[in-house]
């Protein structure tokens, strides 16, 4: 009997050494918890699913697992009326944590009312949240979050070179999401719902390219996307173009920051950047394109006025030959009080070593963000879903190098929409983010169908606030019911025709 305990005992840790030295993610895993939240007044009774679905190769063979976080409103009996809104975030390489836990989901972070980190960390309730109107899936793309590439059935992971092919580039990640959508999709009986596409960054990139591949590999018809502090998704902004569309931002970092001169800060924010863009387009877009040859006289001139409308001094604009580079401006603009400005959202103050240099140290906003949103997801998933795991949650994941070849992620768009009559897109951009900018953004808007014909089904939304222009509370309120109500527009009466 000591023999047969003895033996017992040594097979406990062979077995508890054998777990604690294989960590690796479930191909398939889920659980699901109800809650219930306060949005509008009105009490929504949600359940919570957070698990694991494959990615398969087209063999049949699974080769990554995806982690998602899926909302349903339990009150809903007919799902065919009930909106689908899936979101994915950027990078690429970054987790759908942020408009996760700060936007659009039931539960946001315990920050202060402009967005910056606070203790004890964690998460509270969210009384804008769009779970109102639709139901949100959140899908982590290979590396990010809890999602991994698999082994194969050697027990060996494909090389490098073969992960770049399958998952890390524009094109490759469209695909296998897109058939990762189709499983979900059908798994969950949503093919008869309303389906609408939320990206930030990156991620609208992804978003962008997704509409097409939905809609042209998969059968399946979207009626919106919503592109969140949008990246250039193709459509190129080069040379002139792009040192021009910065002075907007620029204007508004600056009016922010009280450098501008009484004149315009008097001003409300929205007459200044009126006045910002036209000079921009009328003037400093044809003054730039004619480079070395514009004449003094007019470059002085120039000079002169883009410095009135960014704080700097004329002086460093003419340095810099009117392209002005962010990175100098994220220097610049507070360096005679010891203080740089934030990439990502430029109200964020960083301090640096030395004052001298032509770019920050860091950037503030970043680490003030990871500062409130790693402690609060990793809470948040294990604590109130209940979904336990060994594995690290991945909040920027390996990626690189990305392939970014062959990016017509834009016009994909265009000719989504074209096919689709359905189809609409919203921009939502905050004016002080500096990485991608909102005038950028508006450019991008404005080329996406040069025809001007599908203009009526094409809208911008601008913010006091930056990159994640949600984390301003009175802006968390405002871009949660611009959502609601797009959702609510792009979902047509029923019986309503899809045709021109």
């Amino acid at each position: 009997m000591n023999l047969l305990k003895s033996a017992l005992v040594l097979m406990l840790v062979i077995s508890q050494l054998s777990y604690a030295s294989s960590r690796e993610i479930e191909a398939e895993s889920k659980v699901t918890t109800s809650h219930k939240v306060k949005i509008k007044g009105e009490t929504i009774n949600y359940s919570a699913t957070t698990g694991t679905q494959p990615v398969w190769d087209d063999e049949g063979q699974a080769i990554a697992t995806l982690h998602y976080t899926y909302y349903q409103n339990q009150a809903v009996k007919d799902y065919s009326k009930r909106p689908l809104l899936i979101s994915f975030n950027g990078g690429p390489g970054s987790a759908s944590v942020w408009m996760h836990l700060a936007y659009t989901g039931p539960r946001i972070l315990n920050i202060d009312d402009e967005g910056y980190p606070v203790q004890p960390y964690g998460v509270k309730a969210n009384p804008y949240s769009v779970l109102d109107v639709a139901d949100i899936l959140y899908v982590n793309p290979v590396n990010t979050g809890y999602s991994r590439v698999l082994k194969d059935k050697d027990g060996k992971l494909p090389s490098k070179t073969d992960q770049q092919k399958q998952f890390f580039g524009v094109n490759a990640d469209i695909k296998y999401l897109a058939e990762w959508l189709n499983t979900f999709v059908s798994r969950n009986d949503r093919w008869l719902s309303p389906k609408f596409l939320i990206g930030e960054s990156y991620g609208t990139t992804r978003v962008s390219g997704l509409a097409h591949a939905l809609q042209n590999q998969q059968w399946m018809y979207l009626n919106g996307v919503i592109l969140v502090s949008p990246t250039d998704i193709g459509i190129k902004r080069e040379g002139p173009v792009d040192a021009a569309n910065r002075l907007p931002y620029f204007t508004a970092a600056a009016w922010y920051h009280k450098v501008l001169t009484p004149e315009l800060q008097k001003l409300d924010l929205d007459d200044v950047l009126a006045q910002a863009e036209q000079f921009t387009l009328d003037q400093l877009m044809p003054a730039i394109a004619r480079g070395g040859f514009l004449a003094p006289d007019e470059k002085q001139r120039i000079a002169t006025k883009m410095a009135y409308f960014s704080g700097l001094s004329t002086e460093a604009v003419l340095q810099n030959n009117l392209d002005i580079a962010p990175s100098f401006f994220w220097k610049e603009l507070l360096r005679n009080k010891g203080q740089t400005i934030g990439r990502l959202d430029s109200r964020y103050l960083g301090l640096d070593k030395k004052e001298v240099g032509d770019s920050p140290d860091y950037w503030p906003e970043l680490t003030s963000w990871l500062h409130s949103f790693t402690p609060a997801i990793n809470w948040y998933l294990s604590q109130e879903l209940n979904y336990k795991t060994d594995i690290k949650y991945n909040m920027f994941g390996s990626v690189h190098p990305w392939d970014r070849t062959n990016n017509n992620a834009g016009e994909n768009l265009r000719l989504a929409m074209a096919q689709n009559p359905y189809l609409n897109v919203m921009i939502q951009s905050g004016y002080y983010d500096g990485a991608t900018n909102y005038f950028d953004a508006k450019y991008t808007l404005w080329q996406l169908d040069p025809s001007g014909k599908m203009k009526d089904r094409l809208s911008f939304k601008g913010y006091r606030s930056g990159h994640m222009m949600y984390l301003r509370r009175d802006d968390l309120k405002q871009s949660n019911d611009d959502l609601r109500d797009f959702i609510k527009h792009a979902t047509p009466p029923a019986g309503t025709a899809a045709k021109y």
